[in-house]
């Protein structure tokens, strides 16, 4: 696979893995230090995401991809813009279908991609 194939493929693994609650995968996919910045504004590190989807207090239910755009790649860096559809509750809300845009980055070391940081919109 090409990088921009790897980087994309990330991404698809990581909304599969969210709605299978995959927590194995997304340890494998995510760098430590992952930061995902919300529609809100909080900026939730990636052990604390991942604990909140184990434990149900973000519930994805549903993904469905509408577009992959702006794939950049530079170096060992590279990001990309992801739209899906995504039925959730979350933080004991209600059911919700978001169109949901992530800004994802990535940085790759040792030879293996991570996603690195997420910033989370409604397109």
């Amino acid at each position: 696979m090409t990088d921009k194939e790897v980087i994309i493929q990330l991404y698809r693994d990581e909304n599969t893995a969210m709605v299978q609650k995959n927590i194995s995968r997304l340890n494998e996919i995510l760098a430590d230090g992952m930061t995902l910045t919300h529609m809100t504004g909080y900026v939730q590190p990636k052990f604390e995401w991942i604990d909140q989807i184990q434990n149900d207090e973000m519930q994805y239910l549903a993904s469905q991809e509408e577009a992959i755009q702006d794939v950049h790649i530079d170096g060992n860096q590279a990001s990309l813009v992801g739209q899906n559809r995504v039925q959730a509750k979350i933080w004991g809300g209600g059911e919700h279908t978001w169109p949901l845009q992530m800004r994802m980055t990535y940085r790759k070391q040792a030879g293996q991609w991570r996603i690195t940081s997420q910033v989370a919109s409604t397109y």
